[in-house]
């Protein structure tokens, strides 16, 4: 690999290991100084190897620089020996201070800054842009194109959060009490970050695959910790395991959504449907939550045979995850079960009264319901949809039913 190449995917991969590290080992009071010295220590990884070659242990190399660069920053820094080592979340000496940057420190460091940055006191639209900065090593760019922002909106998010976690003087130590509490944020930002990936609004992509990794590799730190390997957790992985199976088969060559009943099932990943089962029975034990519900519809869309009993399978796993937990996209989703079990003349009754006007996927649904019944309707529908689609995908999908009626 190029250093071209070579620099960019390390970034991503050891950016956020150096900073939950160093964040651990300042405080997460100083959760910038961390990101700076992360930061600095790329910088001259490219300065460095763009003239003496990439070394033999790039990881290594990374490493020994960022605990070097610690040193210096205790040991020359008046500045910062004055109004921050003093004032260090937890004791420190100078002379011995280097941070742990072994595997298993790196694995706890991530899981602690994980349930920190899920802290009550952070706001909900913050939490997932900091799991994206600080644990999956995303850029500012990268994030403000996710959410269909601009760099500044998403920079002021940021620096209000960061800016919490000093006020509330918030500890990567949580305890066991706070991890119990917290529980329940956290999965919520994996599994929108999960969504986002799934189902990217980025004019560009309907998919970003990075996202979605980057939510299974959280919850398998969740799953690998005796105290969150739940059965709920268990859940929302078999849910991402299913879902990711279907990833080579979701988007055409050009980058293009394939709908569901149009995908190539042997590009399916058998691998990954096999493992969301064994973690979907590992997750039959305790309350049953959205993450088990959704876990189950997301099952029976890998069993491609259009059967009644798959489609009521699905219905039914819809209506028991709306009296657990109503949303209008799920009553959306329920009402194509609706149609494939009981046909569209009933789901069009229900469908109309959702009456989610600013959605596309509201007309979409609504262009295929009377497709076949009414055409001219169907049609005026997809033109309802294409208007307020965002993303390119979605407008050439549209159109492309249009273009069939």
């Amino acid at each position: 690999m190029s250093q071209h190449d070579l620099i960019p995917h390390l970034f991503r991969i050891e950016f956020r290991k150096i900073t939950a590290v160093l964040c651990k080992h300042f405080g997460l009071e100083h959760v910038e100084v961390a990101e700076d010295i992360a930061s600095e220590t790329f910088l001259l990884a490219m300065e460095t190897w763009k003239y003496q070659g990439i070394p033999p242990n790039p990881t290594g190399w990374l490493y020994t620089t960022a605990k070097n660069k610690v040193k210096n920053l205790l040991h020359r820094d008046q500045i910062f020996k004055t109004n921050v080592a003093q004032n260090l979340s937890h004791d420190i000496t100078l002379e011995p201070a280097e941070p742990d940057l072994s595997e298993p420190n790196i694995t706890d460091s991530q899981l602690q800054m994980l349930f920190a940055i899920c802290h009550p006191a952070i706001a909900p639209e913050a939490q997932i842009g900091l799991a994206l900065r600080l644990l999956c090593g995303f850029g500012i760019e990268e994030i403000a194109t996710a959410f269909l922002t601009n760099t500044e909106t998403i920079s002021k998010r940021l620096y209000r959060a960061k800016e919490k976690l000093r006020e509330e003087r918030i500890s990567l130590h949580a305890t066991e009490a706070a991890i119990h509490d917290r529980l329940e944020a956290v999965l919520t930002t994996i599994y929108l970050l999960f969504n986002e990936g799934y189902y990217s609004e980025s004019s560009d992509t309907v998919l970003r695959e990075d996202f979605c990794h980057e939510a299974m590799r959280l919850t398998t730190l969740l799953l690998d910790n005796p105290q969150t390997s739940l059965p709920k957790v268990h859940a929302l992985f078999a849910l991402m395991c299913f879902h990711s199976s279907r990833f080579k088969a979701r988007t055409s060559a050009t980058g293009e959504l394939i709908l569901y009943a149009d995908q190539d099932e042997t590009l399916w990943d058998k691998t990954l449907i096999t493992k969301g089962a064994f973690h979907l029975h590992q997750a039959s034990h305790g309350e049953l939550t959205r993450y088990h519900l959704e876990a189950g519809i997301a099952y029976w869309h890998t069993v491609k045979e259009d059967t009644h009993e798959k489609w009521e399978a699905i219905l039914q796993l819809y209506n028991r995850l709306l009296q657990i937990e109503y949303s209008p996209i799920a009553a959306l989703n329920r009402t194509f079960a609706l149609a494939k079990a009981n046909g569209k003349a009933a789901a069009l009754a229900e469908a109309e009264k959702l009456q989610l006007t600013t959605n596309p996927f509201y007309y979409t649904l609504l262009g295929e319901l009377y497709t076949g019944i009414d055409n001219a309707k169907a049609k005026d529908c997809f033109r309802q949809a294409l208007a307020l689609a965002k993303s390119s995908g979605d407008k050439h999908t549209i159109q492309k039913r249009m273009d069939e009626l």
